[in-house]
């Protein structure tokens, strides 16, 4: 089963940290069985200092399966999501924590995290965590 990652184990896998989520990162990169949206692909980026690793991971990105929703249903689910847990009194830290859900949401895929809001989110609604 694909699994959608976000920018929390990804960041652990490229600093070398060991844990269940990297080592299970790892193996699915391997089993091709890693997903991607395209907000996770700006979080990652963004926070790359060599120009020779942006490129690279760039490159890297398109050998995944690329998550698509158009943006603006996207952009308008995430802003419900963020809204209807704020009504029951969760502030969501990330907005964009909001939109990695939703794309993992609409294609039923199990998220593989180390972000607290993430277990917020799941409390209230469909999503899937997927734990070691």
């Amino acid at each position: 089963m694909y699994r959608l990652y976000d920018t929390s184990v990804w960041v652990d896998y490229r600093r070398g940290i060991f844990s269940a989520q990297t080592n299970q990162l790892d193996q699915d990169l391997i089993d091709d069985m890693v997903c991607i949206c395209p907000v996770i692909v700006q979080e990652i980026l963004q926070g790359v200092r060599l120009d020779t690793d942006f490129d690279a991971l760039q490159s890297d990105f398109k050998a995944l399966k690329v998550l698509e929703i158009d943006s603006i249903k996207a952009a308008v689910a995430a802003a419900q999501l963020y809204r209807t847990l704020r009504k029951k009194g969760i502030t969501i830290r990330k907005p964009n924590d909001c939109l990695i859900a939703v794309y993992a949401l609409h294609f039923g895929l199990p998220l593989c995290h180390n972000d607290s809001d993430f277990d917020l989110i799941a409390t209230h609604t469909d999503l899937k965590i997927w734990k070691p």
